[in-house]
């Protein structure tokens, strides 16, 4: 493998707010005014949000794990 395909996938692999928005289908918008203190601005957060960011946490730890086992593998 080489090096900047290695980072490349290791980088990319970082959870960000438009993923969580995307998981819980929700707007970017919802997921960043509930992470807000509560005042004019604050939402609460979806209804559903620790499954999918549990979902998401998992899928990229897997995708983690494969590139740790391809490193090792050579």
């Amino acid at each position: 493998m080489v090096f900047k395909t290695a980072t490349d996938r290791a980088t990319s692999s970082c959870i960000t707010l438009s993923d969580i928005a995307q998981a819980c289908d929700v707007s970017d918008n919802t997921i960043r005014r509930a992470r807000m203190k509560k005042n004019g601005g604050y939402r609460s957060p979806p209804g559903n949000w620790e499954t999918c960011l549990a979902r998401l946490a998992r899928a990229r730890a897997g995708e983690l794990l494969a590139l740790a086992e391809e490193l090792e593998s050579k």
